[in-house]
């Protein structure tokens, strides 16, 4: 689990530094979110923890944090249990990422359809050379379980259909580029801030291979890429007070400017 706490000098905002918890996706938004919005409010402190939107989520459910960070909509049973606990819960679209697919450097791959990437994570494509790449074997990366990015992956890439059985599935974001830029034969999925040239990412097409599309924030606005989501902020009834003056900066035209330079599309 990935941890910042971002501290100031003064005093602290209500008593005690802002917790903001979850989306490992979210990370680098919410980090530099945090320094810029302490720089504008120096009596603030706020700490930013990883963990996966699942953790986030169960966090707030629990009271240990003032807000969930998640790249995945809050569950049924999630509103369920914060109901029986006498809450509601509001989210807010704070931007929107495009969700790349990724392969080692080398690979002379450049293109895959959803069919095929579905294929490739159930595990009914095994080699390279069944999508026009080398005769070698594919490894796919997949986020843990408590990830939004895994379940958002599986909802619109895999149409809901399981990962292939013994996947490597890793902890954190970070985990996933270095196993991928390390392994001639791996694949996996990033978030697009986090895209780097110790990978290289994939054009993608939803239309049966007619169109491909590569990831990046023009292709994600223009909505030419097919695999955009939201990213949000959760709060509780009990959170608010604590957490909508974070959130409204960062729906600010200043929050918003972190938005982009962090490489997330802004909410129009």
């Amino acid at each position: 689990m990935m941890l910042l706490t971002v501290a100031c000098a003064g005093l602290f905002f209500n008593a005690g530094a802002q917790k903001i918890k979850g989306s490992d996706t979210m990370l680098p938004l919410s980090q530099r979110a945090a320094e810029s919005y302490m720089k504008a409010f120096p009596s603030r402190a706020v700490t930013v923890t990883g963990g996966g939107s699942g953790v986030g989520i169960a966090a707030l459910v629990e009271g240990t944090t003032d807000l969930a960070q998640s790249s995945r909509k809050i569950k049924f049973d999630e509103t369920r249990r914060l109901r029986e606990k006498g809450e509601s819960v509001t989210g807010v679209t704070v931007a929107h990422d495009a969700l790349a697919v990724i392969v080692h450097p080398s690979n002379a791959v450049d293109r895959l359809t959803r069919e095929q990437l579905e294929g490739i994570f159930t595990g009914k494509i095994k080699n390279w050379k069944e999508v026009g790449g080398a005769d070698l074997k594919i490894v796919p990366y997949a986020r843990e379980t408590s990830s939004g990015t895994y379940e958002f992956f599986k909802e619109s890439v895999l149409e809901n259909k399981n990962y292939v059985n013994g996947i490597m599935s890793m902890p954190a974001t970070g985990a996933v580029m270095q196993s991928v830029s390390q392994t001639r034969g791996a694949i996996g999925y990033v978030g697009l801030a986090y895209l780097n040239e110790e990978v290289k990412s994939l054009r993608v097409s939803y239309d049966g291979g007619q169109v491909y599309v590569a990831p990046s924030v023009a292709t994600a606005k223009d909505e030419t890429y097919p695999v955009v989501r939201a990213l949000y902020y959760y709060y509780t009834t009990r959170t608010a007070e604590r957490a909508r003056p974070f959130i409204d900066y960062l729906l600010s035209a200043e929050g918003q400017r972190v938005v982009s330079e962090v490489g997330f599309i802004t909410v129009e």
